[in-house]
């Protein structure tokens, strides 16, 4: 399959869009999931209250946040896909620019230093493009993220001593959260990552944060933490928007990698409770958005 560039353009203009204004199905039924679970009246007020303004936005297409983030492409290449690399990147970036000119949205993106915003959601490294490969045939897709600021501040990273064992990593992820309390504006994705380096697993935990509801940690171990943690997290008692109840998170995710025998790292990196993603699959027979 030869790749079209300018398609890829496209679907790239058209996710950032459809990612600030269409909250994934997973999310809504993670929200329907935890109505049912609170058990405090003012936690049930504030999940209500959140559901109702998801419903709004969508109604009247408007943004579900003002915050469009810092913007993630993750790209999945499968056998047989023909493009030229570079081409693609730039033609991200471009539909990127594109989606906060044309639309129009609010540019987040600035110069580190000077603090400059170019008004186009694009900098230095910036649309974030990941790149990886993949066993499906003739298959590109296209995943967009918009990570807001409010929670991308909830990130850590601890290099922990082996000999402190699996407690420490609770200690640190527990730790985080109390600490992060209302300002992630929970409910809250908990992504957590465990070993390789140190840039290795933050990348872990942004993953993580940004798995669909559901989905479950591929190591056995890294699966077990995953459960403890989801339970221990919401009998913290921070709850929605940090007003108290048992809906502190949807979810704690987990993903691990092997590190060096004489370090543990740890990463929690988190996802607020506006978990916007969309994606879309470039096949043979067209384009499929999600």
């Amino acid at each position: 399959m030869q790749v079209d560039i300018k398609e890829v353009e496209e679907v790239a203009k058209t996710l950032y869009i459809r990612a600030l204004k269409l909250l994934p199905r997973d999310i809504k039924q993670g929200f329907d999931r935890l109505m049912r679970e609170e058990t405090s009246a003012t936690g049930k007020t504030v999940l209500g209250t959140m559901v109702e303004n998801i419903a709004v936005a969508e109604r009247t297409k408007n943004l579900l946040c003002q915050d469009t983030g810092i913007p993630i492409y993750n790209v999945k290449i499968g056998k047989n896909v023909v493009l030229d690399g570079a081409a693609m990147k730039e033609a991200i970036r471009k539909g990127c620019a594109r989606a906060t000119t044309e639309h129009p949205l609010r540019s987040s993106v600035v110069h580190p230093i000077t603090r400059k915003n170019e008004q186009t959601s694009c900098g230095i490294g910036v649309p974030v493009i990941n790149i990886d490969f993949d066993e499906r045939d003739e298959t590109l897709e296209i995943e967009m993220i918009p990570k807001g600021s409010g929670s991308e501040n909830g990130s850590f990273l601890q290099m922990l001593i082996p000999a402190d064992g699996v407690g420490a990593v609770k200690r640190f992820v527990i730790d985080k959260v109390i600490e992060c309390g209302g300002r992630v504006c929970p409910p809250t994705i908990v992504g957590v990552g465990i070993g390789g380096t140190s840039d290795v697993c933050m990348h872990l935990a942004k993953v993580a944060a940004t798995r669909p509801l559901g989905s479950k940690c591929a190591d056995e171990e890294g699966a077990k933490i995953e459960a403890q943690l989801s339970e221990a997290v919401n009998e913290l008692g921070i709850g929605p928007q940090g007003l108290g109840g048992k809906s502190t998170a949807f979810r704690v995710h987990v993903e691990v990698a092997a590190t060096h025998i004489t370090m543990n790292p740890v990463a929690v990196n988190i996802q607020c409770h506006s978990a916007r993603r969309a994606s879309a699959t470039i096949t043979p027979g067209g384009i499929a958005f999600e």
